[in-house]
């Protein structure tokens, strides 16, 4: 392979014969002649006359090849204490059956499946299955509410429900039939029926001429081949939370996602046929679709499918059982999950007795992750530690450290350079490009590259709307951030983390990023707050490490000293506070914008995707004590 600049300089010099090389990587029922159409959708539209189907790449390909009897998902449960391996003959053996079972209940290409799963192998044989089809999945994460879940349903209008009885947390199981049932009630749209997989921690009660036995109906099912569908038909519609409070369907299309996605197992992961990767995600986010799912099983690599958490299933020791054990090659998780494991051992003792020689690489996403962290894993592992930048939006990374084009120097702090296929700039707030080294808001220029979203589910002008228009002919990511001399992006907050001290436009990640440098901060937080003379002050809300017994007020003042020192006078931070945990969602984002209103004395909605509200509740009571 070439190196990276080489690369993307191939990529610049002409985008359309890159991505027709890229495109030979993957099976083609009907190849494309064109590669993209810029007359097509808000943008255009890439592979517009070619025809596929994901399910064959991903599954049926592999086993033609021979290659049926290698692993392609590995189901490791620290919550049932299961492990299962599926080979590719024996996963598409399973799609294609519960695929036939789903075409007998009347579901087509184009027709909706949502998908309210809990991390077991029928969530990844689901959305296998309905991509057998040419048909359209939608995950909805397990546990959400049911007004959430109610809403989703109403936009996707799906003909089928596949679901599961329980999800499992540790300490508790969550029943996901209620939520269910009170979701179809709630939700305009009624789905004809619902396929639910029981598991014994908590079997559900199914409503006759609603509920049919996941186990039962897939036995019965008869073996189904692929339906090609055009490459610009979408595969999946994944929701994100919207400012309107209407949730925003992010589309997916079958062409440029399996591109794009088979590209980046080569280029930036450098993982192939036989390999195991670990993602540990979840297949309600895009993380999970991408990287648990659709990624590896493109590249005929072996996945693992983890139900647990990185710590308490049963230890921080976890995740370094599970690439011990299944001979891990390269390991992607958030940020938040390695503070987690540093948070309750420092000395990364527990890493030390597992046997890591077969990792090669950790992969950090899911927000910007601290130098400090970095640096830590880097530390221990002794084994690259990559940031990468991307989006649900992007399905993909947008910035990287790319293994397949030669690693290049890292700068823990930064989310690397860009993957070829992306034009990144900080712009100013007209949308003019800043000089290198300028902090703005970080623009992809139009178009952009196979696999991000073409457009929103059924909604072209919002998609516009939501980012194009601001800055016209860029897609605008709502995150802050700087390009610097050398090409290396760092992203510091979102947009709306910016915050404004006497005029001073501050970013709170850059904060952060001096707070997480305290030998005795597991994880912290800063929030703009409102002040009378400053328009806003930053708070800083820091988390521990275990065994600290420094006092509280000893390490603040410590915290505030360092800010001053490192950014200076102009942060106005004077005020920090130790708290036990952070409120997160589920993927592991801290709730700033909550935490902001909470501090203000403003009104707010418990978000949806918290993942535990009684977190929240600790530090409303610890800011209203203030």
């Amino acid at each position: 392979m070439p190196g990276y600049d080489e690369a993307y300089a191939a990529w610049a010099a002409n985008p359309e014969a890159y991505w027709r090389a890229a495109a030979r990587l993957i099976d083609w029922d009907v190849p494309p002649t064109r590669i993209f159409d810029a007359a097509a959708g808000p943008y255009g539209r890439w592979f517009p006359d070619a025809r596929l189907n994901t399910c064959a790449n991903a599954l049926d390909r592999h086993v033609a090849a021979g290659r049926g009897a290698q692993p392609a998902l590995i189901w490791d449960s620290p919550m049932t204490g299961r492990c299962e391996t599926f080979t590719y003959a024996a996963l598409l053996q399973r799609v294609a059956k519960l695929a036939g079972a789903l075409a007998a209940r009347g579901v087509t290409a184009g027709d909706r499946v949502v998908l309210y799963m809990p991390m077991i192998p029928e969530a990844v044989v689901g959305m296998l299955a309905c991509a057998r089809l040419g048909a359209v999945h939608s995950v909805v994460f397990g546990g959400f509410a049911a007004a959430e879940l109610a809403a989703r349903i109403a936009d996707a209008e799906p003909k089928l429900i596949l679901s599961a009885s329980c999800g499992l947390e540790p300490g508790r199981v969550v029943a996901y039939k209620p939520l269910l049932d009170a979701a179809i009630t709630l939700s305009p749209h009624k789905p004809a029926g619902v396929i639910v997989a029981q598991r014994e921690q908590a079997p559900a009660t199914l409503i006759p001429g609603q509920d049919e036995d996941w186990a039962a109906v897939e036995a019965a099912g008869t073996p189904h081949p692929c339906v090609p569908v055009a490459a610009t038909d979408p595969l999946y519609v994944l929701y994100t939370s919207g400012t309107t409070g209407k949730p925003k369907g992010v589309v997916r299309d079958n062409g440029g996602h399996a591109v794009a996605l088979r590209q980046s197992m080569d280029t930036l992961y450098g993982v192939g046929p036989g390999d195991v990767m670990f993602t540990a995600s979840d297949v309600g986010w895009v993380v999970g679709h991408s990287y648990i799912v659709y990624a590896p099983l493109l590249a005929g690599a072996t996945s693992i499918l983890f139900e647990g958490k990185p710590v308490g299933t049963p230890d921080a020791g976890t995740f370094w059982r599970v690439c011990q054990q299944h001979q891990v090659k390269v390991m992607f998780t958030a940020p938040t999950a390695i503070r987690a494991i540093k948070r309750d051992d420092p000395e990364g003792k527990l890493l030390k007795t597992h046997d890591l020689s077969r990792l090669e690489a950790l992969f950090l996403a899911g927000e910007r992750c601290d130098p400090p962290t970095a640096e830590w894993s880097a530390g221990l592992l002794g084994k690259p530690v990559i940031d990468h930048w991307w989006q649900t939006e992007t399905g993909w990374p947008i910035t990287g450290n790319f293994r397949g084009y030669g690693l290049f120097e890292p700068r823990f702090g930064s989310g690397g350079k860009p993957s070829p296929g992306y034009q990144v700039h900080a712009l100013d707030e007209a949308g003019k490009p800043l000089p290198r080294g300028q902090s703005g808001t970080l623009a992809v220029k139009l178009p952009l590259p196979p696999g991000c979203l073409p457009t929103l589910w059924q909604a072209d002008d919002r998609f516009r709307e939501s980012y194009t228009t601001t800055f016209p002919g860029w897609y605008n990511t709502s995150d802050a951030g700087v390009v610097d001399t050398e090409g290396y992006v760092s992203v510091m907050s979102r947009t709306d983390d910016i915050i404004n001290v006497a005029g001073h436009r501050l970013s709170t990640g850059a904060m952060e990023e001096v707070l997480a440098g305290h030998p005795d901060v597991a994880e912290c937080a800063v929030i703009g707050i409102a002040d009378t003379v400053k328009g806003q002050v930053p708070l800083g809300l820091v988390v521990l490490k275990s065994g600290v017994t420094k006092p509280d007020a000893t390490i603040c003042q410590e915290l505030v000293s360092l800010v001053r020192e490192r950014i200076g006078p102009v942060a106005a931070f004077k005020d920090a506070m130790v708290v036990a945990r952070l409120p997160k969602t589920r993927s592991g984002k801290i709730l700033r914008a909550t935490l902001r209103k909470i501090a203000d004395g403003e009104s707010y909605t418990v978000p949806p995707t918290i993942d535990d509200a009684s977190i929240l509740g600790e530090v409303e009571a610890a800011l209203r004590a203030r």
